[in-house]
């Protein structure tokens, strides 16, 4: 006996088909990913720019929030449905990402400019162990907001490759039907 919705099988047909309408839906979870991995951790950050107090560290925690979140709209105003990609507003997004990515890298220098200074070094003890924490989430949300540019950059690919997949559903006769005379009308 089947089943009515046609279960597991099914959900992954219509998940394919919904693919292959909105391939641009996979680099935009890599972006929200991205973006939410970096505000999970953003009290080690604040804690670390609090206890460091480098030169510009609060600015650089400040454009990385900024410019994650100013994204979102670039991104979807860059990729819109049913629509060629705007160029300008995907020229505007990797701008974005390229301040992230240089304010994540000068946070992480400052950082190691703290902990190796010749005059009154920063130690990290158990109770600054956010300053490695911070350093830690700072690299994998440059890794994160690496896989999302490079998402970005193979979706032409992959939504050819999503295209091919065949999500049609074969259909039972219902029976033969004879021509329809519609002449006597």
């Amino acid at each position: 006996m089947k089943k009515q919705n046609g279960g597991l099988k099914e959900l992954w047909r219509k998940f394919l088909v919904a693919l292959k309408r909105k391939p641009f839906n996979i680099p935009l979870t890599a972006l929200v990913i991205t973006f939410l991995y970096y505000a999970m951790h953003l009290s080690s950050v604040s804690n670390t720019t609090a206890k460091i107090q480098g030169t510009g560290m609060g600015l650089a925690g400040f454009c990385t929030m900024l410019f994650s979140i100013l994204s979102y709209m670039a991104f979807i105003n860059a990729f819109q449905y049913r629509k060629p990609v705007n160029k300008l507003m995907l020229g505007v997004l990797l701008a974005m990402f390229a301040i992230i990515a240089f304010a994540d890298y000068y946070y992480l220098q400052q950082i190691y400019s703290a902990l190796t200074r010749a005059v009154n070094p920063i130690t990290v003890t158990q109770n600054t162990i956010y300053i490695a924490y911070a350093e830690y989430y700072l690299r994998i949300h440059l890794i994160l907001l690496a896989v999302t540019v490079v998402l970005i950059a193979l979706l032409p690919v992959y939504s050819k490759a999503l295209r091919k997949i065949k999500t049609s559903i074969e259909v039972e006769d219902n029976g033969t039907l004879g021509a329809i005379d519609i002449s006597e009308e």
